[in-house]
C-alpha cells in the first residue's frame, strides 16, 4: 500500500461521493464523507483479498473456518487504515474535505456483534490470521441490534436496542451468490431411492440465509480475513390472496419469524420462546456456514473425502456445537456417504475450544425442543449417542455412572459440550491452568477415554490494536528504544526489558501514563459528564458483569475504604479512582444488583459533604462499556483488577490488554494470570487469594462464609454498611447473599479472599506512594513480558498443532 498517494485517495473519495450520494466534496456531510472513505478503504481491501484468493487457489491451500456466535469487532476504520498502512496519504487527502481521520473515526459505531472476551478473541484471531498470511474465514450472524445498548437509570441497567447498522453497514458487502436454505420444524419420511435410504422433509419452515462479508486486513501482509455474517429472511413468497382478503398479520407472520433469528444477539432465554429462538440461531449459524463451506469445497475439489485435508472447521465454545450433526446430515443426506465414512470426515475436520468450567455456561438443551425444532438433527444425535454408548460400554463395562456422564443424550437433555468433544479431533482450553482443569475435572472422563484429543492454546490479543493504535505515546517510546519490529513480531517487546534501569525511560513511562489518564478523564467528561481527577490512581475492573468475576469483592474493599474515611477524613491514604465498566446479561438479577450497589456507592461518595473524602476516593461506573471505550481506558489504567475466584476464569484477555499498556495486575492465580506471573516474574504482579486446588479443598471440607464474618470486625462492619445502604438504598439482599443465601452463601468466596485482597491492595498503594520509580520499572517489565500474549502467537499455535494450516508468505 506504499504506492497509495494523497491524490489517489482524493479521487477515490470524491468519486464515491458523486456516484453514491450525488454530492460534490464541498456539499458532502461528515457522515457522507465517512461512508465514502469506508467504501474506498473497502475497495482497497477487496483488491487485496482477490489477489490473496488467487494465491490460495493456486497453492490449493487449506483454510480455517472459525464458527462463533459473536465477533466483537469494535470500529473497523481505524484498524483497517492502520493495517493497510494508508494513514498518512488519507489524512492529507481529507484536509481538502475539511475533516480529519479522527473526526471520521467518531462517526463509526461499534459493530454490535459481540459481548465479551469470547467475541473479542474471535475478532483478534481474524487480525492475527490475516497478518500472518493464513487463509481464514469467520462465520457468525449479522445481528440487527447486537447485544444491547446499556443505559443505567437509578443504578439499574436498562437494555436498549444497539442500533449499529446505519453506520456499520458500510463495511458489509452482500454476497448474492451465497444464499442457503435452513429448515426448522416439519416432519420426516424415510424412503428407498437409487442412493439408498433418503430422508424427505414435509411441512418444514424454511428460512433463507443471506451472506454479508466484512473484511479484516492483515498488517503489512498479503492476506485479508473474511467475516461472513448471515442474515435471515423468509423463503415463502408474498401471499397476494391472503393480503387481498385483509389477512395482513398472517401474511407478515413468516417474514417476522424468519427475521427474528438475526435480530438480537443472545435473546433472553428465561422463557420457552427465548430458548427456542436461541436454538434456532445456533442451528441457523452452523447450517448456513457448513452448507457454504461444503459447497465451496465441492466446487474447488469435487470429492468431500478431501474435506479434512482442505478445511479446518473450528467450534468456538459450545454455541456452534450443532456443527457436528449438521455436517453429518450434509454428508449423509445430500452426499450419500455411509455413516462410518461420514463420521471419520466429520471428526477429522472439526475442532473445539472450551471457554469455561462454569456449569451454567456448558450449554444443554431439552431433547424434546430439539426433536420438535430440528427433527433430522435429533435423529442424527440419537445415532451418534447410540454408537458412543456402545463403544463406552466396551471400554468401561459396567461403569454406568461414567457412561451416563459422557452420554450426549441423558434425562431429556442434550449436552453440547459432550457433543463437541465426541465430534472433534481436538479439544483445547485457553490457558495452561484451564486446560489442566478441564482434563482433571469437567472432562476427566473424556480425557481418560481419548487423551490424545486434549491440548492447550493460551489466548492472545491483537496487540496492534490494543498497543499500537490505542497508545501511540507508548509506542513512540518503544520505537526509540527497540525499533518498530514489535508491531509485526510481538516477541520483540522482550528487548524493552534491558531499559529497566534507565531513569529517563522509567520517567517517560510515568509521563505517558499521566497523558493517557488525562485523555481518559476528558473522554469520561464528554461521554458521561463525570469528573475524574488524573492525580488519583486509576484502579480499573472492566469486564463482563458476573458473580465469578467478583466485582463484588472489589466493592467490599471500596466500602471499607469509605468507612475508614468517614471515621477520619484526614486519613493519610493514596487517592484512588475505582473505575468499572461492564454489562450484565439481561436476565441476570444478581449481577444487576451488584451493578446497582457500585453505582449507588459511587453516588453516595460524590454526594458526601466532606471534600476531603471526595478528593481521596472516587468510584466511576462507565455506562455502555464497549471496544472503543476500552481502547481509551486500558492505556490509562494503573491497576488491573483480575480477581475472579481461582479455577473459574478460563483465560481472560482484558488482563493481557492492561498488561501490554503497563498496568500492574492485582489478581488470583486464575486463567492466564498464572502464565502472566510466570513470564513477568512474581515480583512484578500482585497475586492474592486461594489457589484453584485450595478452593476445591475448601469446598470439599464445607465452605462457611459466616466464619470469616465472625472473625473479622472489618467484614462485619462492611456487611452492616450494606444493610444500612448507600444513597438511600439498602443492599440487605447482597448481605444475605454473602452470609445466608440458600443453598450456598457467598458462592464465589468473596469473604474467604477478602483479607488477602485488602492486604495486597495496601501493598500496591504503598509501592505507588513510596517508590514511583520502582512502580514504573514493574510497569516496564510487564510491557516487555506481554509479547507472548499476542493473538499472532495464539493463531500460530492453532495453525501448527490443531488446524494443520500453512502460511502463504511471499
Amino acid at each position: 500500500m506504499n504506492k497509495f498517494t494523497e491524490q489517489e485517495a482524493q479521487q477515490l473519495i470524491a468519486g464515491k461521493l458523486t456516484r453514491y450520494f450525488g454530492v460534490s466534496p464541498s456539499e458532502a456531510s461528515r457522515e457522507q464523507i465517512y461512508k465514502a472513505v469506508v467504501m474506498s478503504v473497502r475497495d482497497i481491501m477487496l483488491e487485496k483479498r482477490q489477489a490473496f484468493h488467487l494465491k490460495m487457489k493456486k497453492a490449493k491451500a487449506k483454510r480455517v473456518y472459525y464458527l462463533c456466535m459473536e465477533f466483537l469487532m469494535g470500529r473497523s476504520l481505524k484498524n483497517s487504515v492502520y493495517n493497510l498502512g494508508i494513514g498518512k496519504p488519507l489524512s492529507k487527502a481529507l484536509k481538502s474535505f475539511g475533516v480529519t481521520l479522527e473526526d471520521l473515526y467518531e462517526e463509526e459505531p461499534d459493530a454490535g456483534l459481540g459481548n465479551g472476551g469470547l467475541g473479542r478473541l474471535a475478532a483478534c484471531f481474524l487480525d492475527g490470521l490475516a497478518t500472518q498470511n493464513y487463509p481464514a474465514m469467520g462465520f457468525s450472524i449479522c445481528y440487527q441490534y447486537g447485544l444491547f445498548k446499556q443505559k443505567i437509570v437509578d443504578g439499574w441497567q436498562i437494555e436498549l436496542p444497539d442500533v449499529w447498522l446505519p453506520g456499520g453497514e458500510a463495511w458489509l458487502t452482500q454476497r448474492t451468490d451465497k444464499q442457503f436454505i435452513v429448515r426448522f420444524d416439519g416432519e420426516l419420511e424415510e424412503k428407498w431411492t437409487d442412493h439408498g435410504m433418503e430422508t424427505v422433509y414435509y411441512n418444514a419452515r424454511e428460512v433463507e440465509a443471506v451472506a454479508y462479508d466484512m473484511m479484516v486486513s492483515g498488517a503489512d501482509s498479503e492476506a485479508v480475513s473474511v467475516l461472513r455474517l448471515w442474515r435471515a429472511r423468509p423463503v415463502q413468497k408474498f401471499d397476494m390472496q391472503l393480503f387481498s382478503q385483509g389477512n395482513y398479520a398472517e401474511v407478515m407472520r413468516d417474514e417476522g419469524e424468519a427475521e427474528l433469528i438475526s435480530k438480537v444477539l443472545y435473546p433472553s432465554d428465561n422463557h420457552s420462546e427465548g430458548k427456542s429462538l436461541r436454538l434456532k440461531q445456533q442451528y441457523f449459524l452452523v447450517s448456513a456456514s457448513l452448507q457454504c463451506i461444503v459447497s465451496d469445497h465441492k466446487r474447488r475439489y469435487g470429492s468431500l473425502n478431501l474435506l479434512p485435508e482442505m478445511a479446518a472447521i473450528h467450534i468456538n465454545d459450545t454455541h456452534p456445537a450443532l456443527a457436528v450433526p449438521e455436517l453429518m446430515r450434509i454428508l449423509l443426506d445430500e452426499n450419500y456417504y455411509e455413516w462410518d465414512t461420514a463420521w471419520n470426515i466429520t471428526t477429522a475436520t472439526l475442532a473445539y475450544t472450551n471457554h469455561t468450567v462454569l456449569a451454567e455456561a456448558l450449554e444443554t438443551w431439552a431433547e424434546d425442543l430439539i426433536a420438535r425444532r430440528l427433527p433430522r438433527i435429533h435423529g442424527i444425535l440419537k445415532e451418534i449417542n447410540r454408537r458412543l454408548c456402545d463403544d463406552l460400554w466396551r471400554r468401561f463395562p459396567g461403569d454406568w455412572d461414567k457412561i451416563s456422564r459422557m452420554s450426549i443424550l441423558s434425562h431429556n437433555t442434550v449436552r453440547m459440550a459432550n457433543l463437541s468433544i465426541v465430534g472433534s479431533h481436538s479439544v483445547n482450553g485457553v490457558s495452561e491452568l484451564h486446560s489442566e482443569i478441564i482434563k482433571n475435572s469437567i472432562f476427566r472422563d473424556f480425557y481418560e477415554y481419548t487423551p490424545e484429543k486434549f491440548t492447550n492454546v493460551t489466548n492472545g490479543i491483537a496487540h496492534r490494536r490494543w498497543l499500537n493504535q490505542s497508545n501511540p505515546e507508548l509506542c513512540a517510546l518503544l520505537n526509540d528504544c527497540i525499533g518498530e519490529g514489535y508491531a509485526k513480531d510481538a516477541s520483540r517487546l522482550a528487548e524493552f526489558a534491558k531499559f529497566d534501569k534507565d531513569e529517563s525511560v522509567l520517567k517517560r513511562i510515568g509521563e505517558i501514563k499521566r497523558i493517557k489518564k488525562e485523555q481518559f478523564a476528558e473522554y469520561a467528561k464528554k461521554k458521561q459528564g463525570i469528573a475524574i481527577d488524573p492525580n488519583t490512581v486509576f484502579d480499573v475492573q472492566a469486564k463482563r458483569m458476573h458473580e465469578y468475576k467478583r466485582q463484588l469483592l472489589n466493592a467490599l474493599h471500596i466500602i471499607s475504604c469509605y468507612n475508614a474515611l468517614r471515621d477520619d477524613p484526614n486519613l493519610d491514604v493514596l487517592p484512588k479512582t475505582y473505575i468499572f465498566g461492564a454489562k450484565a446479561a439481561a436476565g441476570y438479577d444478581m449481577a444487576k444488583q451488584i451493578m446497582k450497589l457500585i453505582c449507588f456507592l459511587a453516588e453516595d461518595i460524590r454526594r458526601n459533604p466532606d471534600p476531603r473524602i471526595r478528593e481521596k476516593l472516587n468510584v466511576v461506573y462507565m455506562e455502555n462499556y464497549n471496544v472503543t471505550m476500552s481502547e481509551a481506558l486500558m492505556p490509562a489504567s494503573e491497576i488491573s483488577e483480575q480477581i475472579s475466584l481461582a479455577g473459574k476464569e478460563a483465560s481472560g484477555t482484558g488482563n493481557m490488554k492492561f498488561m501490554i499498556n503497563g498496568a500492574l495486575t492485582i489478581g488470583t492465580l486464575d486463567g492466564a494470570n498464572v502464565e502472566m506471573a510466570e513470564r513477568v516474574g512474581t515480583d512484578n504482579i500482585f497475586i492474592f487469594g486461594l489457589k484453584a486446588d485450595e478452593v476445591d479443598e475448601v469446598w470439599r471440607n464445607g465452605y462457611n462464609s459466616s466464619s470469616y464474618y465472625n472473625q473479622d470486625a472489618e467484614l462485619r462492619r462492611i456487611i452492616e454498611s450494606l444493610i444500612v445502604g448507600f444513597n438511600g438504598c439498602s443492599f440487605a439482599e447482597i448481605a444475605n447473599y454473602l452470609l445466608r443465601k440458600s443453598p450456598v452463601a457467598d458462592p464465589y468466596m468473596c469473604l474467604a479472599d477478602y483479607e488477602s485482597y485488602t492486604r495486597t491492595q495496601h501493598k500496591m498503594s504503598e509501592l505507588y506512594r513510596n517508590d514511583p520509580t520502582d512502580w514504573n520499572r514493574k510497569s516496564l517489565r510487564n510491557i516487555a513480558a506481554a509479547g507472548y500474549f499476542s493473538a499472532d502467537r495464539s493463531v500460530r499455535d492453532y495453525a501448527t498443532r490443531i488446524w494443520g494450516l500453512k502460511r502463504l508468505d511471499k
